[in-house]
Formats: structure tokens, C-alpha cells, sequence
């Protein structure tokens, strides 16, 4: 049987797998959610964050990201990935999903912390804001695919093996599916609790708040005006052009996230 759908799904479809049992292990394979449209649900929320840097591949670069995130944020290891082109990846999975800009804020602050000296156009960022489609996001391409070019297969890599790919991104043949299950099973989602400590760590906690009922607990609101703290959560939720608006107009949010929600507000922007 192919563990890999199900690894998959239990990290990165929009609706984390219950405690309890499933369909059985039939439907877990036959139901394949290793679809990248599989990763933005129907209300644009995501549990899969991608951060790729590439043109050139630069293992030394996004090491300081993956374990800057462990060290400094408490998150658990991301999974590494060959891009099958010209970059690695890292592949962040959240045990609660959240809407698409949100987990695009949180993810530009990541980079503006440990990429801040690498140019902005090699750092690919996924989810991507898109009002042109109706879940309102696009996300990257599945890790493992087919490849556009002939012996250049993305897939999943150990942190030993990843220094090896930094002139080759990508495997010269198709990844052994079971391999890369048993790679996704070691790893776990990053927690409610250490997505919003996280937050307040990047300086994004008063306007991005995880879409679940426990969000706007009183103990972890932010320093921010009454006004803020109650409004955040409902926009967040709802309506991702005024959660951009309200990051953009926001003088106490570092600036570089600011000029990522003005960016991300584009599609919203009628043509004339």
C-alpha cells in the first residue's frame, strides 16, 4: 500500500484527519489528495506554507530558515524539498488551517528574518493571494510530480542528504514513494499554541489570529487598541481584502509586511 496520499494529507489538506478512524486504507489511496488544488479549501484556508528559494539553489541560505524557525520559534522541522527545477523548499505544515493571507503575512516575516539579505526575487512564497480564482489562492506544485524536463523529479529530502542537490535541485529518477512517506511521517504540525507565540515573535500578532473558535483568547491578545484586538479575527476570517488593508495601514507592523499586503492587494484592484 502507498502511505504517501495519507502522510500527505494528515500534513498539508486544508481539514486535518480526526483522531478517529477512517474510511480505510482503500479509499486513503484511491481518494489521492496530492493534488495541489487540494491545499486551498473552499473558504481559502490552507495548512501548507512554502517557502522555496532558488535561481541559484542555496542550501546554506535556507538552512538558517529551517533551523532558525526551530531554535528561535519552537516549530517543528519543516520538510525539505528539490524543487525538480532550480531551488529547494521548505514545506510548513500548521495543525489548524488559516485563511491565505494570513499564512502569506506569516510567511513574509520568516523570510524578512532569516532571508533579509538574499534578494527578494529568488524567494518564491506559496499560498499566493489570487481573487481571480474562487477559494481566492493559489498554492505551489505538489512535491512529488512528474517532471517538466526529462530526469528532473521534485521530491522530499532528508536534512543530511540536502547539502548533496545545491548544483541539482532535483533527482535524476522518480522518488521512491515509500521513501518519501516514511520522510513525511517523522514529521508534525506546528501547534495553535506555537503558531500564535510565533506570531507575536515575527510582530504580526494583532491582525493574524488562526481561524478556531479559541482565537481571540484574552491571555495572548496583542498590545494593540481595543478596536484592533476585536476586529482582527473577524477580518481575518472573512475577508482577506480588509485583513490586507488593515496589515498595509497598520504603523505598528514592520514595514516589510506592510509593502507584502499592499502587493497582495493588487488582484483586488478593478481594472480601469
Amino acid at each position: 500500500m502507498n502511505r504517501l496520499p495519507s502522510e500527505w494529507r494528515r500534513l498539508y489538506a486544508p481539514t486535518a484527519p480526526g483522531p478517529g478512524p477512517g474510511p480505510g486504507p482503500d479509499a486513503a489511496t484511491q481518494a489521492d489528495p496530492i493534488d495541489g488544488t487540494n491545499l486551498v479549501d473552499a473558504q481559502g484556508r490552507v495548512r501548507a506554507l512554502v517557502l522555496q528559494l532558488g535561481r541559484p539553489a542555496d542550501w546554506s541560505a535556507l538552512s538558517r530558515v529551517w533551523q532558525g524557525v526551530q531554535l528561535d520559534l519552537a516549530w517543528p522541522a519543516p520538510a525539505i524539498a528539490v524543487s525538480g527545477k532550480d531551488g529547494y523548499q521548505l514545506w510548513f505544515s500548521l495543525a489548524q488551517a488559516v485563511p491565505v493571507a494570513q499564512a502569506r503575512t506569516v510567511l513574509t516575516a520568516v523570510q524578512a528574518r532569516y532571508l533579509g539579505d538574499v534578494a527578494p526575487a529568488r524567494v518564491d512564497l506559496w499560498p499566493v493571494t489570487d481573487a481571480n480564482v474562487p477559494q481566492g489562492g493559489r498554492h505551489a506544485p505538489v512535491i512529488p510530480a512528474e517532471p517538466d524536463r526529462p530526469e528532473h523529479w521534485s521530491a522530499f529530502v532528508a536534512p543530511d542528504l540536502a547539502p548533496i542537490f545545491n548544483d541539482t535541485p532535483w533527482l535524476d529518477l522518480p522518488p521512491n514513494l515509500e521513501g518519501q512517506a516514511e520522510l513525511l511521517s517523522r514529521l508534525v504540525s506546528i501547534s495553535f499554541t506555537e503558531w500564535e507565540m510565533a506570531q507575536a515573535q515575527l510582530g504580526v500578532t494583532m491582525v493574524a489570529q488562526p481561524t478556531t473558535p479559541t482565537a481571540a483568547s484574552p491571555q495572548r491578545s496583542a498590545p494593540a487598541t481595543p478596536a484592533t484586538t476585536e476586529r482582527a479575527p473577524a477580518v481575518s476570517q472573512s475577508d482577506p481584502r480588509r485583513f490586507l488593508l488593515d496589515v498595509m495601514n497598520n504603523e505598528a507592523i514592520e514595514m516589510p509586511l506592510r509593502i507584502e499586503a499592499a502587493k497582495a492587494l493588487l488582484p483586488f484592484v478593478p481594472p480601469n
